[in-house]
């Protein structure tokens, strides 16, 4: 049973006016619990008016939002729950930091929760934890952070809500590759503490490649495409005609198809493509077309291999 699901939902701008607009039309989805879902799609798309209605922030024009088979908007007091379950965290969040404290911050959504002091504090640092923020940077102001550490407390504050989705927009975007690599390890280890449902908008194929289990593409307010990533990123005229490109590796792999290496069509990570080009090397002939399962790493094999951060 999906956790969290759209039936024709549709959301129209500027209603009765010359500028009226759909911005989604009649979109059915749905994402199961533990699930890491990419969304991905064109600027225009509909990808953010889409996100901001699973929790409520926006309301359809019309089609529902269930969570756990419920409409969120069945009532007042319903939806401000599903504010709490459902965690959104807008693109540069940290442009929302406002209290005098990291601290103070990452504890405004527990005690909107009216938890207690010891249960808010228990939150804020495990919070914390998660989103690589020491205990010194908690008694700092926001302002004093670097754009990275700001990044990390803004997230932190969704997640200290504990909430069993977690949707994230464009949450590296602007950031280095180092931070950016942070921030991914951050939410998949939220993910693996609370088997929460990662929703992750993003422009960065790489970055959907290595981490998500389905993706949904988006295109002019519909979804165009969903499947995993090899199944995704096998359509490249697709992506291309809507302004999007595959992992680069990806687009590596076609060329060396085309050089005569047989390689699987899903390769789609450096992982993968290592793997693919040390078995072709040590002996595969020209001709035998490799097993895709062979190069997909098993979850142990994955945690051995130092300085990949593609498994």
């Amino acid at each position: 049973m999906a956790l969290l699901k759209t039936e024709k939902l549709k959301h129209v701008y500027s209603i009765g006016t010359p500028f009226e607009r759909a911005a989604i039309n009649d979109v059915d989805f749905e994402v199961k619990q533990g699930e890491y879902l990419g969304v991905i799609g064109a600027t225009g798309s509909g990808k953010s008016t889409f996100i901001q209605h699973l929790n409520g922030l926006m309301k359809p024009t019309s089609g529902h939002v269930f969570y756990d088979g419920r409409d969120i908007h069945e009532s007042k007091s319903f939806t401000r729950e599903i504010r709490f379950k459902v965690g959104l965290v807008f693109q540069y969040p940290e442009y929302q930091l406002f209290e005098s404290t990291v601290f103070d911050d990452i504890a405004f959504g527990p005690k909107n929760m009216q938890l207690s002091e010891s249960e808010i504090s228990e939150r804020v640092l495990e919070a914390a934890g998660f989103a690589g923020l020491s205990d010194k940077l908690l008694k700092k102001s926001p302002f004093e952070l670097s754009g990275g550490e700001k990044r990390r407390a803004a997230i932190a504050g969704v997640i200290a809500m504990r909430p069993e989705v977690l949707i994230l927009d464009e949450p590296t975007a602007g950031l280095d590759p180092k931070g950016r690599d942070e921030i991914i390890r951050n939410v998949k280890e939220y993910k693996v503490a609370h088997n929460a449902t990662i929703i992750m908008v993003t422009h960065d194929m790489e970055e959907i490649a290595r981490s998500v289990d389905r993706i949904v593409l988006f295109e002019q307010g519909k979804i165009a495409l969903e499947g995993t990533p090899a199944q995704v990123f096998s359509k490249h005229e697709l992506l291309n005609n809507l302004g999007l490109t595959a992992p680069k590796v990806a687009l590596v792999a076609d060329r060396l198809r085309a050089q005569g290496i047989h390689l699987p069509n899903d390769i789609y990570t450096i992982t993968q493509m290592r793997k693919a080009l040390s078995q072709f090397a040590n002996g595969h002939k020209a001709g035998h077309e490799l097993s895709v399962a062979d190069l997909t790493p098993q979850p142990d094999a994955a945690k051995s291999m130092r300085g990949s951060d593609y498994a």
